[in-house]
């Protein structure tokens, strides 16, 4: 029988799922994926997107499943606006939104791309306003007022993106969204995590001292320098925020930010909670941006990484021959199907044993006596240290060539 913890998709801890565990979780009725791919992502260093690239990635975002996808920054480029505006023609599922400074201009463009929502942000934090941009704090909250209150009263539906908000003044920034909240305006405010520093542990606090300050629904744009984009995100979503921002694979400024593939994943199979994405599309999804980039993720990377369903340690390879077809869930957390993976395969290298050895003669169609598999074995491991990495077809040959007459 099924359980909340172990499906024929997934088998993570039980543990999870312990009332003590879930007794203070305050979720939303419903959790959206705003993909950011094509305007954050894109500002990874070196990472560039034509229009016809943004159409087809765009196109693959619409087929997973994302609830809204952020086309680009209209102002960057005339190639960034008129993706966006080929985007909106398409009429794909997802709501799409462009990006603008608080900036009138900026908002301007958007609504020319006939966008359903913008993104405007703004230096939230004092010093970065004074240090960075040279503006007195009276121009951030004068801009932001206008920026917003002219995008709503034009039909867009308005998310407040208050930059470097994890670094300022806690009662500064509280007085800067109730003011934009009550003499501009936002349908919803983002958390926004810049330089990737808030901790875990501070995120429940900090939307607790937000929400006493506004009324507004919440969404989470976490960067992930400290590599903890995906656990703020979720535990952002524990606490109450209705919309995470994502990227394809983790893509975007210096260290780039939550990768939409850990969330959905984490918040399905940890979490229990159902989103409306097509799990069968997410290494799909990650290939084709690497294709368009010209980029590899590392092998090991969670969820996507080419290698997570290699084996290559001896043991693991016995466990496979003797389970993988009636339990694959004990060898691996969630089944390689479920998000359209490759099937597992056993490779040759330094940690083989000798079922390695058996499994890559019988595909040959080839038998050895134990004495002749253990020389193999020993062959294999030192080439595997000559090479420094795995054996190939054509290395696996030539040992077994030498020893099996």
């Amino acid at each position: 029988m099924e359980s909340l913890w172990k499906t024929d998709k997934w088998f993570v801890s039980p543990w999870n799922y312990e009332n003590e565990v879930v007794s203070g979780f305050n979720f939303p009725q419903k959790i959206q994926i705003h993909d950011t791919t094509l305007r954050d992502g894109e500002q990874q260093a070196g990472l560039v997107f034509n229009k016809d690239e943004k159409i087809r990635i765009a196109k693959e975002l619409a087929e997973v499943g994302v609830d809204r996808i952020e086309a680009g920054m209209p102002a960057v480029s005339e190639q960034d606006e008129l993706a966006i505006k080929e985007i909106v023609k398409m009429k794909l599922d997802p709501k799409i939104f462009a990006f603008s400074r608080c900036v009138l201009s900026d908002v301007r463009k958007a609504l020319d791309c006939g966008v359903d929502g913008i993104i405007i942000e703004i230096p939230s934090s004092k010093h970065i306003i004074e240090q960075a941009y040279g503006w007195p704090v009276e121009k951030a909250i004068d801009l932001s007022i206008k920026a917003t209150k002219f995008a709503k009263e034009n039909g867009l539906y308005t998310v407040f993106f208050p930059v470097d908000m994890t670094r300022a003044e806690m009662d500064w920034f509280l007085n800067l969204i109730e003011l934009v909240s009550t003499e501009g305006h936002m349908d919803a405010m983002t958390i926004v995590d810049t330089m990737g520093v808030l901790s875990p542990s501070a995120v429940p606090y900090l939307i607790k001292e937000i929400k006493k300050k506004i009324n507004k629904p919440l969404e989470a744009h976490f960067h992930n320098d400290f590599g903890l984009a995906a656990a703020n995100t979720v535990l952002a979503m524990v606490a109450g925020v209705e919309v995470a921002h994502a990227s394809i694979s983790g893509i975007g400024e210096r260290a780039g930010m939550t990768a939409y593939e850990d969330v959905v994943m984490i918040l399905r199979t940890m979490y229990g909670v159902e989103l409306n994405i097509n799990f069968e599309k997410i290494y799909e999804a990650s290939k084709l941006v690497q294709e368009i980039l010209g980029t590899t993720l590392p092998g090991n990377r969670g969820i996507v990484g080419d290698q997570i369903f290699d084996v290559e340690s001896g043991i693991v390879t016995a466990w496979m021959d003797n389970i993988l077809d009636k339990e694959p869930l004990e060898i691996f957390p969630f089944h390689w199907d479920f998000v359209g993976h490759k099937d597992p395969r056993v490779v040759l290298g330094k940690h083989s044993g000798s079922a390695s050895i058996r499994r890559w003669l019988g595909d040959l169609g080839m038998n050895a006596t134990d004495e002749q598999v253990n020389d193999i074995l020993a062959k294999v491991k030192t080439r595997a240290y000559e090479k420094k990495t795995l054996l190939n077809e054509d290395d696996f040959k030539l040992i077994t060539s030498s020893v099996i007459k």
